[in-house]
């Protein structure tokens, strides 16, 4: 077994592919419409098999849902992704020159990696981490 999806509610599917893609670095994987849906995937160049859905808030989730999710993906309230790097400094120095906003500044965490945060333009967590040496 391996994982193949994983997916982030997003406001705006375009601001989303433009940060993941062009600021973040990753690959679309997907990028497909019917009608008023989007299926729209990407994913880093080292992990083919691995795609991330950038999703508008919409079905299959049930209509009574929308506003509750839509508030919380608003304040930033939902799950988010963390990506292994070489080198968080730089990738921290990249990311936060585009305009994204810093939620941590690189620090190194007792449990043994150096991180950073960042939110997307739908308001999710970005971290980036990097092993720290022993």
């Amino acid at each position: 077994m391996k994982l193949s999806h994983t997916f982030l509610f997003v406001h705006d599917q375009d601001a989303a592919l433009k940060f993941y893609r062009d600021v973040i670095g990753l690959e679309v994987r997907t990028d497909e419409s019917v009608e008023d849906y989007r299926w729209l995937t990407v994913g880093p160049a080292d992990q083919p098999d691995v795609e991330i859905g950038l999703s508008r808030i919409g079905p299959p989730i049930p209509p009574t849902d929308y506003e509750t999710l839509n508030a919380l993906l608003a304040k930033g309230s939902l799950q988010g992704l963390i990506f292994e790097i070489d080198d968080v400094d730089a990738k921290f120095e990249q990311v936060s020159a585009a305009g994204a906003e810093v939620m941590q500044e690189p620090v190194d965490q007792f449990y043994g990696v150096r991180d950073c945060a960042f939110r997307d333009p739908s308001g999710n967590m970005i971290r980036f981490s990097t092993p720290r040496k022993v």
